[in-house]
């Protein structure tokens, strides 16, 4: 029996996770290896969700050489985000990845969010490569590549650490075969077993809500085996597996450890992020997800409290999947100001619906925004009633920047006034029912032609006026500068006497 026992445990096909700066060419490296194209249909060329990938790799047969069965033929690549907003799906995709890559480009060298990235595989403490792309450039400088990852403290290989690299083009296909040589050996050496005779555990890497067939989700199997007939619980969801899908959409009845499926059918929306557990029984599904419920500790309230001088700007957001709102609400919560703040009152995955906003009675601060979605005719039909404007986008920076812009708009204006010539009156001359001519020196700044100005009386202002004729020894001008006098007609319902200081000045709104 034993012996049986360690048939079921065999060496696992290696799950690996793809990292860099955005348009470093992490898709264009899979899209390589998979003989498919990706980066055309993503927006922007931005990749914008977790994918997961299976590829078969030709490898040696190690069942003679070592005591337990190989698994040979595949390893798992997890696509994830290079932009900023992404950093949590990133950090996700370490943690349920066995080896990262780290992509950079010999055009382009170390970005911010390549050092994001290397911080995210340090802390999760998995074996790592480095990839330097784009080597068939004319524009490609490896060393100075190598020279700024040592400056960030990434020591690769023969430059002072151990972190092993590749150079490579992912476009031409130059070095792939050495950089799929180089994660087999690596995880050879990490000596990855998976158990196939037990139920699947892993982790939930994206949800999605599809018209027509429910609520799914890409699940990454890290140990034992899922079948049809089978329960998945995620917490307290759950979800029978009656349609298995495998990453490239086609039906199948079963899948093991390390590979990516997609099930449908959830009652309700998974954690992304979440682990899972599979069970025979559905009864013993129910119970694991009754129990999760009753030990979950809802976490401390903590949510942003707002100062209550600002003023709130309500989102509704719904986006085409719940890793594209993670990164949504991540932006948002970037872009700071002292008199406002945007609140994300409705969110979820899917359409923007009439139940989304029939609670909305005015659309003169709320913002609707789709991500990847559209909105339902009924929904578009009340949004117009109430005037209110749904807004929709494809690329994240896009809606970032129209985000700040809408902020700026919104947000409450202070009105500031900045004294830019002071002026004493030295004799005040004729005078009609609304104009009077006066005389006076400039005692700083200047005093302009047309400019409205406050008429200052023992340091109160007693009343405002506008210059309507400027001289300067007799003659007209625009300005007068500090240490001039001047002659003027002045329109102001005050009468101004000797003595009194005229100021001119600028309203600004911060």
């Amino acid at each position: 029996m034993p012996e049986n026992k360690n048939d079921k445990i065999i060496t696992r096909p290696p799950v690996v996770v793809v990292m860099g700066h955005v348009d470093h060419g992490k898709s264009t490296l899979l899209d390589y290896i998979r003989k498919t194209n990706v980066v055309e249909c993503e927006a922007g060329g931005i990749t914008q969700c977790i994918s997961a990938y299976e590829v078969q790799i030709p490898t040696p047969d190690k069942s003679e050489s070592g005591p337990r069965p190989y698994a040979s033929g595949k390893i798992t690549f997890l696509d994830t985000p290079g932009h900023e907003a992404f950093s949590k799906m990133r950090e996700r995709g370490a943690e349920v990845a066995d080896i990262a890559i780290l992509v950079v480009s010999a055009t382009d060298g170390v970005k911010p969010q390549t050092i994001e990235a290397w911080k995210t595989i340090v802390e999760s403490k998995i074996p790592c490569l480095v990839a330097i792309n784009k080597i068939d450039k004319m524009d490609a400088n490896i060393e100075k590549t190598k020279n700024e990852l040592a400056e960030n403290e990434i020591y690769l290989e023969n430059y002072g650490g151990k972190v092993p690299y590749v150079e490579i083009s992912a476009k031409a296909g130059t070095g792939v075969d050495n950089l799929l040589s180089l994660i087999l050996i690596i995880a050879e050496m990490e000596d990855l077993t998976g158990d196939s005779a037990e139920d699947a555990t892993g982790f939930v890497i994206e949800v999605n809500l599809d018209s027509r067939r429910g609520i799914m989700a890409t699940l990454l199997i890290k140990n034992g085996i899922i079948k049809k007939g089978m329960t998945v619980v995620v917490e307290d969801t759950v979800c029978s597996t009656r349609i298995i899908e495998n990453y490239m959409g086609k039906t199948i009845d079963k899948a093991t450890f390390s590979s990516p499926v997609r099930i449908m059918g959830f009652n309700k929306m998974p954690r992304v992020g979440a682990s899972f557990k599979t069970f025979q029984k559905k009864s013993d599904a129910e119970k694991y997800a009754e129990n999760w419920k009753s030990l979950e500790v809802l976490p401390p309230s903590g949510g942003k409290t707002s100062k209550p001088d600002k003023k709130i700007i309500p989102i509704i957001l719904k986006a085409d999947v719940s890793g594209s709102i993670e990164a949504i609400e991540k932006e948002i919560n970037k872009i700071k100001n002292e008199s406002a703040e945007f609140r994300i009152v409705v969110k979820g995955v899917g359409p923007i619906s009439e139940s989304d906003i029939k609670g909305v009675t005015s659309g003169e601060d709320i913002l609707v925004i789709g991500f990847n979605v559209k909105a339902d005719k009924s929904a578009i039909e009340i949004a117009q009633k109430r005037g209110i404007t749904i807004s929709y986008f494809e690329i994240i920076y896009k809606m970032t920047e129209w985000l700040e812009t809408q902020m700026e708009e919104k947000r409450p204006k202070i009105e500031t006034i900045e004294t830019t010539g002071q002026a004493k009156i030295i004799r005040a001359f004729s005078r009609t029912k609304e104009r009077q001519i006066i005389g006076g020196k400039v005692m700083s700044g200047q005093i302009k032609l047309n400019s409205t100005v406050r008429i200052m009386r023992r340091e109160f202002e007693i009343g405002r006026g506008k210059i309507v004729n400027l001289e300067k020894s007799k003659t007209k001008v625009g300005e007068v500068t500090e240490g001039n006098e001047f002659g003027m007609m002045l329109e102001s319902k005050i009468e101004v006497v000797a003595g009194d200081i005229i100021e001119s000045f600028s309203i600004t709104q911060k």
